[in-house]
Protein backbone atom coordinates (compact mmCIF):
# COMPACT_ATOMS: atom_id res chain seq x y z
CA UNK A 1 0.00 0.00 0.00
CA UNK A 2 1.37 3.24 -0.92
CA UNK A 3 1.72 6.20 1.62
CA UNK A 4 -0.61 8.50 -0.36
CA UNK A 5 -3.46 5.15 0.52
CA UNK A 6 -2.84 5.42 4.23
CA UNK A 7 -2.41 9.37 4.26
CA UNK A 8 -5.73 9.48 2.82
CA UNK A 9 -7.45 6.31 4.94
CA UNK A 10 -5.88 7.63 7.80
CA UNK A 11 -7.32 11.33 7.17
CA UNK A 12 -10.78 10.12 6.14
CA UNK A 13 -11.16 7.88 9.26
CA UNK A 14 -9.81 10.74 11.08
CA UNK A 15 -12.91 12.91 9.84
CA UNK A 16 -15.67 10.31 9.94
CA UNK A 17 -14.80 9.69 13.62
CA UNK A 18 -14.77 13.06 14.48
CA UNK A 19 -17.81 13.59 12.36
CA UNK A 20 -20.17 11.17 14.44
CA UNK A 21 -18.58 12.22 17.63
CA UNK A 22 -19.94 15.94 16.48
CA UNK A 23 -23.36 14.30 15.08
CA UNK A 24 -24.22 12.35 18.63
CA UNK A 25 -23.34 15.32 20.72
CA UNK A 26 -25.64 16.98 19.19
CA UNK A 27 -28.61 14.96 18.31
CA UNK A 28 -28.88 11.65 20.05
CA UNK A 29 -30.41 11.66 24.11
CA UNK A 30 -27.94 8.42 24.68
CA UNK A 31 -23.97 9.54 24.94
CA UNK A 32 -21.51 7.27 23.11
CA UNK A 33 -20.46 4.95 26.23
CA UNK A 34 -24.35 4.31 27.04
CA UNK A 35 -25.32 3.13 23.87
CA UNK A 36 -22.41 0.92 22.92
CA UNK A 37 -23.21 -0.62 26.36
CA UNK A 38 -27.18 -1.20 25.73
CA UNK A 39 -26.06 -2.11 22.42
CA UNK A 40 -24.01 -5.11 23.69
CA UNK A 41 -26.49 -5.91 26.62
CA UNK A 42 -29.31 -6.12 23.74
CA UNK A 43 -27.33 -7.82 20.75
CA UNK A 44 -25.44 -10.73 23.61
CA UNK A 45 -27.96 -10.71 26.87
CA UNK A 46 -27.17 -9.88 30.53
CA UNK A 47 -23.61 -10.30 30.96
CA UNK A 48 -21.10 -9.25 34.33
CA UNK A 49 -18.96 -6.49 34.58
CA UNK A 50 -15.69 -8.55 34.16
CA UNK A 51 -17.48 -10.14 30.72
CA UNK A 52 -18.60 -6.82 29.64
CA UNK A 53 -15.33 -5.07 30.06
CA UNK A 54 -13.27 -8.04 28.26
CA UNK A 55 -15.42 -7.64 25.62
CA UNK A 56 -15.56 -3.85 25.26
CA UNK A 57 -11.67 -3.70 26.32
CA UNK A 58 -12.55 -1.22 28.78
CA UNK A 59 -11.05 -1.31 32.44
CA UNK A 60 -14.07 -3.05 35.12
CA UNK A 61 -14.03 0.44 36.70
CA UNK A 62 -15.10 2.04 33.84
CA UNK A 63 -17.76 -0.55 32.88
CA UNK A 64 -19.22 -0.45 36.50
CA UNK A 65 -19.41 3.52 36.32
CA UNK A 66 -21.28 3.34 33.31
CA UNK A 67 -23.43 0.65 33.94
CA UNK A 68 -24.17 2.34 37.32
CA UNK A 69 -24.81 5.46 35.69
CA UNK A 70 -27.52 2.93 33.51
CA UNK A 71 -29.12 1.46 36.76
CA UNK A 72 -29.63 5.07 37.91
CA UNK A 73 -31.74 5.53 34.94
CA UNK A 74 -33.32 2.35 34.88
CA UNK A 75 -31.92 1.05 31.07
CA UNK A 76 -30.24 -1.59 33.23
CA UNK A 77 -30.77 -3.85 35.98
CA UNK A 78 -28.53 -5.99 38.18
CA UNK A 79 -29.79 -9.74 38.05
CA UNK A 80 -28.11 -12.42 39.94
CA UNK A 81 -25.66 -15.04 38.34
CA UNK A 82 -27.56 -18.32 38.71
CA UNK A 83 -24.04 -19.88 38.41
CA UNK A 84 -22.94 -17.83 42.06
CA UNK A 85 -25.71 -15.82 43.48
CA UNK A 86 -22.87 -13.73 44.89
CA UNK A 87 -22.25 -12.14 41.64
CA UNK A 88 -24.80 -10.14 39.39
CA UNK A 89 -25.30 -9.99 35.70
CA UNK A 90 -26.37 -6.30 34.10
CA UNK A 91 -29.62 -7.13 32.03
CA UNK A 92 -31.23 -4.43 29.66
CA UNK A 93 -34.55 -3.00 30.99
CA UNK A 94 -37.24 -2.59 28.31
CA UNK A 95 -37.07 1.04 28.98
CA UNK A 96 -33.18 0.84 27.93
CA UNK A 97 -34.55 -1.14 24.86
CA UNK A 98 -36.73 1.34 24.32
CA UNK A 99 -34.35 4.10 24.45
CA UNK A 100 -32.05 2.14 22.77
CA UNK A 101 -34.36 1.35 20.15
CA UNK A 102 -34.90 5.55 19.27
CA UNK A 103 -31.75 6.07 19.42
CA UNK A 104 -30.65 3.79 16.83
CA UNK A 105 -34.09 4.66 14.32
CA UNK A 106 -32.72 8.43 14.24
CA UNK A 107 -29.20 6.91 13.84
CA UNK A 108 -31.00 5.19 10.83
CA UNK A 109 -32.66 8.60 10.09
CA UNK A 110 -29.53 10.93 10.06
CA UNK A 111 -27.38 8.21 7.75
CA UNK A 112 -30.53 7.96 5.43
CA UNK A 113 -30.17 11.90 4.94
CA UNK A 114 -26.40 11.70 4.57
CA UNK A 115 -26.51 9.14 2.14
CA UNK A 116 -29.70 9.68 0.23
CA UNK A 117 -28.08 11.09 -2.95
CA UNK A 118 -26.13 7.49 -2.95
CA UNK A 119 -26.77 4.77 -5.40
CA UNK A 120 -27.95 1.52 -3.53
CA UNK A 121 -24.95 -0.48 -5.00
CA UNK A 122 -22.57 2.77 -3.23
CA UNK A 123 -24.53 2.28 0.23
CA UNK A 124 -23.76 -1.63 -0.15
CA UNK A 125 -20.15 -1.33 -0.93
CA UNK A 126 -19.61 1.43 1.55
CA UNK A 127 -21.63 -1.01 4.26
CA UNK A 128 -19.34 -3.76 3.31
CA UNK A 129 -16.22 -1.95 3.09
CA UNK A 130 -16.69 -0.86 6.55
CA UNK A 131 -17.90 -4.10 7.59
CA UNK A 132 -14.42 -5.75 5.96
CA UNK A 133 -12.56 -3.06 7.86
CA UNK A 134 -14.03 -3.44 11.64
CA UNK A 135 -13.89 -7.46 10.75
CA UNK A 136 -9.73 -7.28 9.97
CA UNK A 137 -9.44 -4.71 13.11
CA UNK A 138 -11.35 -6.96 15.52
CA UNK A 139 -9.40 -9.89 14.59
CA UNK A 140 -5.82 -8.70 14.60
CA UNK A 141 -6.60 -6.75 17.72
CA UNK A 142 -8.68 -9.71 18.67
CA UNK A 143 -11.83 -7.63 19.45
CA UNK A 144 -14.95 -8.37 19.65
Amino acid sequence: MSDKSLELIEQQVTDFIRRIVLTEKHRDSLDRSAYILLRQLSSYGPAGVKALAADLHLDISTISRQAAALVEKNYVEKVPNPEDRRAYFYQITELGSKELEENKQRRYQRLAGVLEEWSEEEKEKFGLLLQKYNQTVNRTMNLK
